[in-house]
């Protein structure tokens, strides 16, 4: 069976980075894009960033345009997402998730979510 782990949240201050990590294990890698999404308290769970497969594309939410950078290693089953200059509104559990299709305006989530990692960034 499929599975994603994230790893690498934590507490940072604002101006601080992170790298979070989504090792994946059970299926294809290369065969699924990966997204990274969030959701903070008390708002709906928003779309990041996603890389495709096998081509390596990459697309960006608005907010963190500039300072996150979406990665993958596929001998490694690994995608990462480095996170610099965070802010307060970075704070939320951040999932990686398969998916069918990344591209600018469609995201297609496949079979599989990690269970989330925590990044909490102090002003």
């Amino acid at each position: 069976e499929g599975q994603l782990v994230e790893s690498g949240g934590g507490l940072v201050q604002a101006g601080g980075s992170l790298r979070l990590s989504c090792a994946a294990s059970g299926f294809t890698f290369d065969d699924y894009g990966i997204g990274w999404f969030r959701q903070a308290p008390g708002k709906e769970r928003e779309g990041v960033s996603c890389i495709s497969s096998p081509d390596g594309s990459t697309y960006y939410a608005d907010s963190v345009k500039g300072r996150f950078t979406i990665s993958r290693d596929n001998a490694k089953n690994t995608a990462f997402l480095q996170m610099n200059s965070l802010k307060p509104e970075d704070t939320a559990v951040y999932y990686c998730a398969s998916l069918w299709l990344c591209e600018r305006a469609r995201w297609d989530v496949g079979d599989y979510w990690g269970q989330g990692t925590q990044v909490t960034v102090s002003s």
